[in-house]
C-alpha cells in the first residue's frame, strides 16, 4: 500500500501512471482519424494520383485544381458557387436558431409545466423517434404543396426544425434540475419566460449544443427539400448542387478531382463545430439517462 501513497486516481498533470491510457487511447484516434485524413488528402490529389493503382493514401503533389474546377463549374451553370452557399449558410442559420429555441421551449413546458395531455404529447414525441423521413415523405408533400410554401426558404427549413430526438434529450436533461429552484424564483416574482431564459437555459445550455450541432448537420446535408420542393435552381442549396455533380461534369474521370474537393467542402463545418462543442454532447449524453 506505501507505493500507492500519494497518488491520485485522476492526477490533473501527466503522470507515468497514465503512460498506460495512451498506449491505448493513442492508437484509437489515430485510427478514427483515418478517414478525416484521407478526405483532405484526397481532395488535393491531382488526376494521376486520384486513379493511381495501389491507391496512394497521402497526397504526393499536392494541387488546387479540383476546386478551381468545381467553382467554375458552378459558375458555367449560370448560379455562381456563392450562391448556393448563400442558401445553405441562410437556411441553416435560421434553422439551428429555430430549432434550439422550439425544442428547448417544448422541453420547458413537458418537464416542468403541469397541463392536460403532457404526458401523451411526450409520448407521440417518443413515438415519432420510429419513423425515418421516407415514410413521411408523400404527406409532407401534399401538406407543404396545400400550405403553399413550394419555392420558398421556409419549405427548405419549417420541415426540418422540428427534432423529436432533440426534444428526449433536452427534456431528460431539464428532468434533473430541482423543481425547488424554481419555485424559489416565482416566489421572488420571476415570470415563466424569465425562469425559461435566465435559470434553464443556462443549466441546460450543453444538451442544446447537442441540438445545434444535431440541427445544423440535417439542414447542411439536406437535398431532399431541395429535390422536392424547389423548382427555382437559384433557390438551391449547396448540397443539392454537390449531390449533382457527377451528372453535370459528364465526365467520370475529370469529375472524381471536383467531388473529392466538393466532399471535403461539405465535411469541414460539420467537423468544426463538433470540434468546438463536442465536449457539450458529451456532457448531455451523461446527463441524459443514455448510457
Amino acid at each position: 500500500m506505501a507505493k500507492f501513497q500519494g497518488m491520485k486516481i485522476n492526477p490533473t498533470r501527466y503522470h507515468r501512471s497514465q503512460i498506460k491510457f495512451y498506449l491505448v487511447l493513442l492508437p484509437m484516434a489515430l485510427f478514427v482519424s483515418l478517414p478525416i485524413i484521407f478526405i483532405i488528402n484526397h481532395a488535393f490529389k491531382p488526376t494521376n494520383e486520384l486513379f493511381a493503382f495501389p491507391p496512394r493514401f497521402f497526397v504526393r503533389v499536392p494541387t488546387l485544381t479540383n476546386f478551381t474546377d468545381l467553382f467554375r463549374l458552378a459558375s458555367d451553370s449560370g448560379i455562381p458557387f456563392s450562391r448556393y452557399l448563400f442558401n445553405s449558410v441562410l437556411v441553416t442559420s435560421i434553422g439551428v436558431f429555430l430549432s434550439v429555441l422550439f425544442t428547448s421551449a417544448a422541453a420547458y413546458g413537458l418537464s416542468k409545466l403541469k397541463f392536460k395531455g403532457k404526458k401523451a404529447l411526450f409520448e407521440i414525441n417518443t413515438l415519432a423517434l420510429m419513423f425515418v423521413p421516407i415514410a413521411v415523405m408523400i404527406p409532407r408533400y401534399i401538406t407543404i404543396a396545400r400550405v403553399g410554401l413550394i419555392d420558398s426558404y421556409l419549405v427548405l427549413i419549417l420541415p426540418l426544425i422540428a427534432m423529436p430526438v432533440g426534444l428526449f434529450l433536452v427534456k431528460q436533461f431539464i428532468d434533473q434540475t430541482p423543481d425547488e429552484l424554481i419555485e424559489s424564483a416565482k416566489i421572488d416574482g420571476a415570470s415563466e419566460m424569465e425562469i425559461f431564459l435566465k435559470i434553464i437555459v443556462p443549466i441546460v445550455s450543453p444538451a442544446l449544443a447537442t441540438v445545434g450541432i444535431l440541427s445544423f448537420q440535417l439542414l447542411w446535408n439536406d437535398i431532399g427539400a431541395s429535390t422536392l420542393y424547389i423548382n427555382d435552381d437559384s433557390m438551391k442549396t449547396l448540397a443539392f448542387y454537390f449531390s449533382t455533380l457527377g451528372a453535370r461534369t459528364g465526365n467520370t474521370v475529370a469529375g472524381q478531382g471536383i467531388m473529392a474537393a466538393a466532399s471535403l467542402i461539405s465535411f469541414v463545418p460539420n467537423i468544426v463545430i463538433f470540434i468546438f462543442l463536442q465536449g457539450k454532447v458529451m456532457n448531455t449524453m451523461a446527463h441524459s439517462g443514455i448510457k
